[in-house]
């Protein structure tokens, strides 16, 4: 199964808002702190030109204004365009000023995550691993600790998303395996998480610099694919527009 995934970063986003529709721009004004109103553009920009992408519409700003990202009841973003469901899967994620956007089959269910590689106190393991993941966080260097734990707070939480449950549930009931020895091309090594109510989500997990990233998915997705947008130009998009 092909899975497509873009990253962005709040440099890429345009200071103007003219490719939000309407009652985005709406959301966004009742926004009242500037970290959350920043993030949220720059989540609503990735999904955005991920998903003219695998539209094939331009990605001028009056045509991305048409495109919407809508909560479902179980808040998982929904992808509209002329305000019509679009047959397509996806999920966002943001962290330290860069977004992420997967994208698959309508029916797929699919969850990714981006996190910061950082140290995080023997709490935050006790807390929110089980007893299988604390033996392989104890297990590893102390040099890679904070790469592996990353890694296994990634997972939960991209298999969190494609349940639909996000962080409502116990993050020990999904349990993160991830295979170190295998890189592919694109530098994304497999990954399996297993929930506690007997699924397997399958997927990859890939590392640049101090980020890491996961992506899981039901059925199995093949290595993700790399979106390629165009650069964005505000005055030749004026132009085209």
């Amino acid at each position: 199964m092909n899975v497509y995934w873009l990253e962005q970063t709040e440099a890429d986003v345009p200071a103007e808002n003219d490719w939000l529709s309407a009652s985005e721009a709406a959301c966004l004004k009742g926004m009242r702190f500037a970290k959350r109103r920043a993030d949220w553009r720059l989540g609503r920009w990735t999904a955005k030109r991920a998903l003219a992408v695998c539209l094939q519409v331009p990605g001028h700003p009056h045509v991305l204004a048409k495109i919407e990202i809508r909560p479902a009841p179980s808040g998982a973003p929904e992808a509209f365009f002329a305000n019509q469901p679009v047959a397509v899967t996806i999920s966002l994620s943001h962290r330290a000023g860069t977004a992420m956007c997967a994208i698959g089959l309508s029916g797929v269910d699919l969850g990714c995550d981006l996190e910061v590689i950082e140290p995080r106190s023997d709490a935050f393991v006790a807390d929110y691993f089980t007893a299988k993941e604390q033996a392989l966080v104890a297990r590893a260097p102390a040099t890679d600790r904070s790469r592996l734990l990353a890694l296994l707070w990634s997972g939960k939480e991209s298999a969190l998303k494609a349940l639909h449950t996000g962080l409502r549930v116990d993050t020990r009931c999904v349990i993160v395996s991830p295979v170190e020895a295998l890189v592919d091309l694109n530098g994304w090594s497999p990954l399996q998480v297993r929930y506690s109510a007997g699924r397997v989500f399958d997927g990859w997990w890939q590392r640049k610099d101090n980020m890491l990233r996961t992506l899981v998915g039901d059925p199995p997705p093949d290595s993700p694919i790399t979106l390629q947008v165009p650069a964005y130009s505000p005055d030749r998009a004026a132009q085209c527009a």
